[in-house]
Formats: structure tokens, sequence, C-alpha cells
């Protein structure tokens, strides 16, 4: 029977999913009203982090047992939230986030340079998979080789890429506080679209541009955000890999039935076959990480 814990693992998790498999339609409500990605971002994720400091407290002093990795760690983590929205708000909702859905591919790779982690069958699997599911999915047109079609495209992919690096760079520094890491998330967005906004120009009228209904879904989104990003560290901690990633898969299920009621998105033949590929890929790598986790030294990995 499973434990309570569990059950709130679970259910951490799952709500994390559907929040992600809905975010990106409130940012395109927001940019429909003429307030575009960074503004929004911005807005969204600096309200998230004022919340977070109140729940999570004085965090930043952890900087000092590490502050490269804590640095690199907010840098990965700003650019995954800052490039999945503005991807979102350019591209196809399911392209886009299968396209992001390569983190495995990434996880394992980086898991070798990083954590010195050595390629088990699992692993080779994820690669395999990963790879054959993203070129069918993007090589329809029968010529040259597939790679993503335009700039939110491959945001996307840049956005897995830094959720891979975050995740690897979560399991180096076990020694700063899950705290820290999820507040990492909502100040490296912040402060990346920030910087992003200041060489772009504008900043003061972007800001002074937002009307009051705006502000109110930004202020519902920064709830929303902040009680996500902290459900997620508990799931993860609570929660075996293998597990977790399954439940995480919900957010392909709620964004594929929310583009197509909300945004009139559908996909074809050839990208149902990648995306079926992509997501057993997927769940192969829930295995991997399961038994990089029981691995102890002196151990033979298959």
């Amino acid at each position: 029977m499973a434990s309570k814990q569990n059950v709130v693992a679970v259910a951490s998790l799952l709500n994390a999913a559907v929040v992600w498999g809905l975010i990106w339609y409130p940012f395109r409500s927001l940019a429909q009203e003429g307030l575009a990605g960074e503004p929004a971002t911005f807005a969204a994720y600096f309200i998230a982090l004022l919340m977070g400091l109140l729940v999570v407290g004085r965090v930043w002093r952890e900087l000092r047992r590490g502050w490269g990795w804590g640095v690199a760690l907010i840098l990965s983590s700003g650019w995954t939230n800052l490039s999945y929205v503005l991807a979102m708000l350019g591209g196809e909702v399911m392209r886009v986030l299968l396209l992001f859905y390569l983190a495995p591919l990434w996880t394992v790779l980086l898991s070798r340079f990083f954590l010195g982690e050595r390629l088990n069958r699992y692993g080779y699997v994820v690669v395999a998979l990963s790879l054959a599911g993203a070129f069918v999915m993007l090589h329809h047109t029968g010529e040259g080789f597939p790679l993503p079609e335009n700039t939110a495209e491959w945001l996307g992919l840049s956005s897995g890429f830094a959720f891979a690096l975050t995740n690897v760079l979560t399991r180096r520094i076990r020694h700063l506080s899950v705290a820290f890491k999820a507040a990492a998330v909502w100040f490296g967005t912040a402060t990346l679209t920030l910087a992003g906004m200041l060489y772009h120009g504008g900043l003061v009228m972007h800001v002074g541009a937002i009307s009051p209904p705006a502000w109110g879904l930004l202020l519902a989104l920064g709830l929303v955000l902040c009680a996500t990003s902290i459900s997620v560290q508990y799931g993860l901690t609570h929660l075996p890999a293998n597990q977790a990633i399954v439940v995480f898969m919900m957010e392909l299920v709620v964004a594929a039935v929310s583009s197509y009621f909300l945004a009139g998105e559908s996909m074809e033949a050839h990208e149902v076959a990648g995306a079926a590929l992509i997501v057993v890929a997927s769940l192969f790598s829930g295995r991997l990480e399961h038994e990089l986790d029981n691995f102890q030294p002196g151990t033979k990995t298959p």
C-alpha cells in the first residue's frame, strides 16, 4: 500500500505536469493583449521570487558553499524557463514540447561529462530512441538533414538542453538545499529576462503598459509558478526517478488536448510517430536514473 508521503509526492508532480501542460495559454493570452513574452515572463517570475522568498527564507547565503555551481544552476534553470515560454509563444505547442522532451538524451551525455556516469544499456536506448524520434518528427520533406524549422523550435530544443543541464547540476550540488534550488529557478528566470529586456530596450515602457487585468493574471501566474516549483522539488525528493518520469508524461497529454481545443493545433502522422519514440525514450531514462541511483562504487552496471 502506498505511503501517505508517496501519495503526496505523486500528487505534487501530477499538479506540476498539468500546470506545465497548460502554462502556454495564459502567456499567449497576455501576448494577445499586447504584453510580449519577455516582460510577461519577467513579471511572473519576479512575483514568484518575492512570494517564494517569504516561504524559503534566506537561501542566498548558501552560495558561499559552492558559488560556482550555484551560479551555473541559476543560469541554466533561468534559460530553461525563459526559452520555454518564448518557444511556446512563437511555435506549435506540441512540436516545441517534444523538442524539449529530448532532455533525456542531453542528460545522458551531460551526466557522463559532469558526473562521470557510465553509459549503460538503458543509456544507449535513450540516445537511439531520442535521435530516431527527432529524425522522424522533423524529417517530413524528404530533403536535407532534419532540423528545427524556426526560432521557436530552436528555443524549445535549447530549453530541453538547459533543463537537462539543470537536472545534472542539481545532482552535482547535493550539498545545497531544496529551497535554494527552487529559488534559483525564480531568480535565474527573472534575471535573464531582465537582462534581455535591458538589451532590447523599452523596459519602462513595457512595465508601464501592463493593464490592471494583466497584473491580476500575472499575480495568479506568479503564485502558481511559485507553488509549482516547490511541489516539483518535493516530489523529486520523495519519489524514485523511474516513477517521477511516468508522472511527468501527463504534461504531454495535457498539452496535446489543450493545444487542440484552445489553439486548434493538431499533429501529423510523422509527428505522432516521432512523439511516440521520444516518449518511450523518456520512460527508459527513468529506468536509467533508477539504476544510477542504486549504483555503488565497485558494482558493475550492465
